[in-house]
């Protein structure tokens, strides 16, 4: 099978347009993933839970979107994308309403598990559209403004969602969430554009079968994987970490958050061109560099002043996130556009099983020590950069398999190269 790179041209305006539109329906997707967790007071008060079920209602959108994007590669590429968004996205809406409705534990883990499902479809059919419209040698920079969609969340999202949880309780924030759903639903439905995508001839057992035993597209499978445990193994002690080992107060703990998230802000567009100017491995490998030196005098950093723990804090989250507009970009260039909808659902699935995979790693290395700090962070530390390095690793052996997949504007891909 030839990789042959395929895209839908717009005008300027109406590809800015589409941008937007995409990165609002990641930010309600990412913002309902991540506000479950600071939201876990409340909810374990008020339906009188145990943390393990707490624990089930963390884990349940992140399960679930994992088996629905593993579902979603054998259909999605029967359906235009902009039908497919729009109708996924609606019934995520529909399920973050029902999240607030919740009248008991069990209703809530249904919610969760169906806002889950139909969330994580809809963010890879967002990933997939950014490779219909825009070139391979721009698809850095688009993929990082729809990833900016993390630091507002991180930023605006998560402190406007605890705001109205602490005046009308744990529901206004759901109720929040599927408002704006409902919103980005009507603008969505004027700003995406209609592309005809849908590819009908091909079973969904053999569209699923050629996905998924192609070489390169299993290469770019490990990749996205591997992508996230660096993170992954990191961040479900994070805070815990800067509390019990840095001594930062809890109430200190937004600062943190958001001087990270500001700083992660400014720095997603910045990486984003650059890996439209440079070649994508290298920049993947630069910033990898920089984010193991991070990890590093992070786990193992002691009691220290809230201003450097703000510092670390947001050399952290650019250095990790900055790290996914490059390799995401290889990882969509290396897929033909009529497999590009169930290639994006099976990535996303294999990043959220990658994701839950690595925070059970993660407590296998944690402990709590005397005076409550956390021990064995860092060796986790250590684990974390064997991660990084693997997925460097990765990240060169899909370029030397597609070397398209790599190259920038600066340095466009002969058509001799387009071919698996």
């Amino acid at each position: 099978m030839s990789v042959t790179v395929q895209h839908h041209e717009l005008p300027k305006g109406r590809e800015i347009t589409t941008l937007v539109a995409l990165a609002a329906v990641q930010f309600t997707h990412i913002l309902d993933f991540m506000i479950i967790m600071p939201l876990g007071p409340q909810l374990m008060r008020h339906f009188q839970i145990t943390p393990a079920q707490f624990s089930h209602l963390v884990a349940s959108y992140g399960l679930a979107a994992a088996v629905s994007g593993l579902a979603g590669g054998f259909v999605l590429d029967r359906f235009d994308r902009k039908r497919a968004l729009l109708i996924l996205y609606a019934c995520f809406g529909i399920a973050t309403f029902a999240c607030g409705f919740a009248s008991s534990h069990y209703a809530l883990l249904a919610a969760r598990l169906a806002a889950g499902a139909f969330g994580g479809l809809s963010g890879a059919m967002v990933t997939a559209m950014v490779s219909d419209i825009i070139p391979p040698a721009r698809r850095g920079r688009a993929m990082s403004i729809v990833m900016a969609a993390f630091p507002v969340a991180s930023v605006l999202g998560i402190p406007a969602g605890l705001l109205l949880a602490g005046k009308y309780g744990w529901h206004a924030t759901f109720y929040l969430l599927g408002g704006c759903a409902l919103l980005n639903l009507v603008m969505a439905s004027f700003a995406l554009p209609h592309l005809r995508t849908a590819v009908r001839h091909n079973h969904p057992l053999q569209q699923m079968r050629e996905i998924v035993t192609h070489g390169i597209h299993l290469r770019a499978f490990a990749l996205s994987a591997v992508l996230v445990m660096a993170g992954g193994c990191i961040i479900p002690f994070l805070a815990p970490s800067l509390v019990a080992n840095l001594r930062i107060t809890e109430a200190d703990l937004p600062k943190a958050y958001a001087f990270g998230g500001l700083a992660t802000l400014v720095s997603t567009p910045l990486v984003g061109m650059l890996s439209d100017r440079f070649d994508r491995l290298y920049l993947l490998t630069g910033i990898s560099v920089i984010a193991i030196v991070v990890v590093l005098v992070m786990t193992n950093l002691g009691p220290s002043s809230l201003p450097l723990t703000c510092v670390i804090m947001a050399l952290f989250m650019v250095s990790m996130s900055g790290r996914f507009a490059p390799a995401m970009a290889m990882v969509s260039n290396a897929v033909d556009a009529r497999y590009r909808g169930g290639f994006m659902s099976v990535s996303s699935a294999l990043q959220q099983a990658a994701s839950g995979l690595s925070s059970l790693l993660a407590g296998v290395f944690v402990t709590s020590g005397p005076g409550g700090r956390l021990l064995g962070y860092p060796t986790l530390g250590l684990v974390s950069v064997g991660f990084f390095i693997l997925a460097v690793i990765l990240a060169a052996r899909l370029k030397s398999a597609a070397p398209h997949v790599s190259r920038s504007a600066r340095n466009p891909a002969p058509s001799s190269e387009i071919a698996a």
